[in-house]
């Protein structure tokens, strides 16, 4: 059993709504967990954060890597089983719904999901584009959020402040990327990690 095996706690899942591989992970997460008795705390992230400390980019601009990726991604819905269409622009910045979902979240855990699912599919489903206010509004109001109090609350610095401390925060654990999964103190990044995940929750580590 790995030295990282901690108490049977809940499973921190970072996710940035420009993901892909991070829409595949947050349709499967909660189910896996639950599997074996677990809980998830869900966590806006920014990629483009990150890009500028790994020096990493956005899959489509990268030489030879971009092209396979944009295969696998569709590849991978197929594996998992999840309705996919390529959106017309792509990627995009999430701050919106990233802090629309942190808003959420502090009042209820499970309509924050109902949220960050929503908001995933209309992106990655029905080719919404998610960076837009409005359709970030509309997408809460949909899942029954006051959407006037929402927006005023976009419209602060409080917000924005919190969700930057988030992100920083989820750094300093060492996340970098979208879906990334700490899971006893043991992190596992992308949606192809989801079987180790699994066996790490079915055996205790390994």
């Amino acid at each position: 059993m790995s030295e990282a095996r901690q108490a049977a706690g809940p499973i921190d899942f970072y996710f940035d709504f420009s993901s892909p591989y991070g829409y595949f992970a947050a349709e499967k997460i909660d189910a896996l967990a639950a599997r074996y008795g677990r809980s998830v705390l869900w966590h806006p992230f920014l990629l483009g954060v990150t890009f500028k400390v790994t020096g990493l980019a956005p899959l489509p601009s990268i030489p030879l890597k971009g092209a396979y990726s944009m295969h696998d991604i569709e590849r991978s819905a197929r594996y998992f089983g999840l309705p996919f269409r390529q959106p017309s622009a792509f990627p995009i910045p999430t701050q919106h719904a990233a802090r629309a979902f942190l808003w959420l979240n502090d009042r209820s855990p499970a309509r924050a999901r109902e949220f960050g699912l929503a908001a995933y599919r209309a992106y990655f489903v029905d080719d919404v584009n998610i960076s837009d206010l409005a359709t970030v509004l509309r997408i809460a109001a949909g899942v029954g959020a006051d959407q006037d109090e929402l927006s005023a609350v976009l419209a602060g610095t409080e917000i924005k402040t919190r969700l930057a401390a988030e992100v920083e925060l989820g750094m300093s654990r060492g996340v970098f990327g979208s879906p990334f999964l700490i899971v006893d103190g043991e992190s596992f990044w992308g949606a192809d990690r989801l079987p180790q995940v699994e066996r790490w929750l079915a055996e205790g580590g390994f």
